[in-house]
């Protein structure tokens, strides 16, 4: 394995902290794309407001559920 001289060790250094700066400035911008809950939001609203249409639905329905078991039970006494 041919030496290399410490200037092209340099170099190489130099080129490898310039790669890993322009790797982490793309790594920045995708992680905060990604964690940009409110572009998600918008991106799926449609998603979103279904979702949450179903959820009230199911809790208001099993909490109306609840409330009629505990009529119920109280009527039979």
């Amino acid at each position: 394995m041919p030496q290399r001289s410490p200037e092209e060790i340099r170099k190489s250094i130099e080129a490898n902290r310039a790669e890993l700066a322009v790797s982490l400035q793309q790594l920045r911008g995708e992680v905060a794309e990604v964690t940009d809950w409110r572009k998600q939001i918008r991106e799926h609203q449609q998603q979103v407001l279904i979702g949450a249409a179903v959820a009230g639905f199911v809790l208001g329905g099993g909490i109306a559920a609840v409330g009629g078991l505990l009529r119920r039970k109280k009527r039979r006494w």
